[in-house]
């Protein structure tokens, strides 16, 4: 229950600080703008349909936009010394884990609403399906890919390659939600039924929980390194 505590405690503190200063955030929508709309002028619509790209541009868009946000976690902390500070206290490795995951997961969802809405928006797709639905999918992705991006965010600070190497080892672990969370999103663009929805959404789910766990047992051995 601590842990717990200490965690709600450590992602308030990050969000206050981010709502406070836009810095990420800000970087991450105007990624998602300037993305969807370069996206709607590399594609004919009037030979493609729109909701036939817009599942899979809304996975890529989310994923590079938490990327770019995501992949900052630790920079203030760490330019500062506040990062080393907040080891020192009582709080678990675990705890902080979950504390900087929890204040990502925030962030991300932010975006991705944002990311959703623009590619409907600039792709004019007019029955995207039940919005309820569409958030069900991007949750289960949403966990896995900011556990993933959080515990590999503190693993590229102590690079010298710094953010660049981020993608280098988080995109080749990310194909099975980018798959599995593209297939899923698009058979509810073109109005399928839950049931044909629901086998991919449990392997995200499944993906989620796989990702969170172990990057939470791996981030206590790179928290300090």
């Amino acid at each position: 229950m601590k842990s717990l505590t200490d965690a709600v405690l450590i992602a308030s503190k990050d969000l206050r600080i981010e709502f406070r200063t836009g810095g990420r955030l800000v970087a991450m929508a105007a990624f998602v703008v300037l993305a969807a709309f370069l996206f709607s002028f590399a594609f004919d619509r009037a030979l493609v349909d729109g909701r036939s790209l817009g599942a899979g541009l809304v996975w890529l868009t989310v994923v590079f936009s938490s990327t770019v946000g995501v992949g900052r976690t630790f920079h203030l902390e760490d330019e500062d010394g506040a990062f080393r500070h907040l080891l020192l206290t009582p709080a678990s490795r675990t705890s902080v884990f979950l504390g900087k995951g929890l204040a990502n997961l925030v962030l991300v969802w932010i975006t991705s609403a944002l990311v959703f809405g623009t590619i409907v928006v600039f792709f004019g797709i007019r029955s995207p399906g039940p919005l309820l639905a569409h958030a069900a999918v991007l949750l289960p992705g949403s966990v896995g890919l900011v556990a993933l991006l959080t515990l590999f965010s503190r693993v590229s600070s102590h690079s010298r390659l710094g953010d660049t190497l981020l993608p280098v080892l988080t995109f080749p672990l990310l194909l099975p939600l980018v798959f599995f969370g593209s297939t899923a999103s698009a058979r509810l663009f073109l109005g399928r039924p839950w049931a044909e929805v629901s086998g991919p959404v449990r392997i995200l789910w499944a993906f989620a929980l796989v990702s969170a766990v172990g990057s939470a047992l791996l981030f206590s051995q790179v928290a300090e390194d």
